[in-house]
């Protein structure tokens, strides 16, 4: 004769030795939560015939994982490349404060000479040596590069954080990004750069302003998903003022990203600034900057003297090259989907 379990052993989904279950009794408390949710609507059952439900997007595969590589060694390749292309930055800006002046000076007697063991990239028209020259022009770039870059992440950051508190501002802002990324970057910088009178601040405030928009989508899309949480809306009812949510809250998860967006814009920023110089509303033509070089290495590069634009623009494109590098690291580490590989 089969017993029937207590009230006691079926609330704690089990029944006692030697006792068997009628069939449909819930034998665990999973099974008996699950079946409130479903009584109370929270837990919807696919329909006979639907489509299956859609598995959460994966991160793309990197180039390691593809050759058959473990998820370890690919973090590692990709940090350990990402340290060494910031000691490379960091040796351009120290070779740049070190080669002497003497480089940039006037020297007729050794104009236009080829690449040699005395002079790497050649001379130009002046005699002057290009290697000090172009070393001393990517430094240039990076630096109007970085304060252009920090410019436009405190404007996204602060305009970002606002369109997400006040849905009045968040519909002016809204407008403002979209007119503004409706223009070709290279117009728009052109024009305020102009507007501006040219020169080192010309070409700052103009990659500044130019720049901002599309990390200040990418923040307003973040503070609204942090203002969702749950643990956001109880330290509201707990009292505490819209500026305290965002400063204990906001900032500490938007930071992060806000900061991979600055290393991202970095590249940018430096070729924006050598195309403005290279068209004649950029830098001041005395600096060396590689917008200058490149600009008038145009004049006598159908004359053979390759040197004058090939090294410097090689230059530059591996330094843009070392800047995504970096952001590649950066954005690995601080990565929650793939901090514990």
């Amino acid at each position: 004769m089969d017993i029937k379990p207590s009230c006691a052993g079926a609330a704690n989904g089990s029944s006692q030795p030697g006792q068997q279950v009628p069939q449909g009794q819930v034998l665990d408390a999973d099974a008996t939560v699950a079946g409130a949710q479903m009584l109370q609507g929270e837990v919807t059952l696919p329909q006979p015939g639907s489509a299956p439900m859609a598995e959460p997007a994966a991160l793309p595969p990197t180039l390691m994982e593809r050759c058959g590589l473990p998820l370890w060694s690919s973090r590692l390749v990709t940090l350990t490349a990402a340290i060494v292309a910031l000691l490379i930055l960091i040796a351009i800006l120290v070779a740049a404060a070190v080669l002497p002046e003497s480089g940039l000076s006037t020297q007729l007697d050794a104009r236009i000479q080829p690449p040699s063991a005395q002079h790497i990239f050649g001379t130009d028209t002046l005699g002057r040596d290009m290697f000090t020259r172009t070393i001393k022009g990517l430094a240039v770039s990076m630096r109007v590069g970085m304060l252009a870059s920090i410019g436009a992440t405190l404007i996204a950051i602060a305009l970002g954080v606002l369109s997400a508190l006040n849905k009045k501002l968040d519909m002016v802002i809204g407008v403002l990004i979209d007119l503004t990324m409706a223009l070709p970057h290279l117009v728009l910088v052109i024009m305020i750069s102009f507007a501006l009178g040219g020169g080192t601040k010309g070409v700052i405030i103009a990659v500044c302003v130019s720049h901002w928009p599309g990390l200040a989508r990418l923040v307003r899309a973040e503070v609204r998903q942090v203002l969702s949480a749950d643990y956001v809306q109880v330290s509201r009812l707990l009292g505490r003022s819209g500026w305290q949510v965002v400063v204990k809250h906001v900032l500490p998860h938007v930071l992060p990203q806000a900061l991979v967006g600055a290393v991202l814009l970095f590249p940018h920023a430096i070729l924006h600034e050598s195309a403005l110089t290279f068209l004649g509303f950029g830098l001041e033509p005395h600096l060396p900057a590689t917008g200058v070089l490149l600009s008038e290495s145009m004049r006598y590069i159908t004359a053979g003297w390759w040197w004058l634009g090939v090294l410097p623009g090689v230059c530059l494109l591996l330094m843009v090259l070392t800047f995504e590098q970096v952001a590649l690291g950066l954005r690995l580490m601080l990565d929650p989907r793939r901090a514990q590989e």
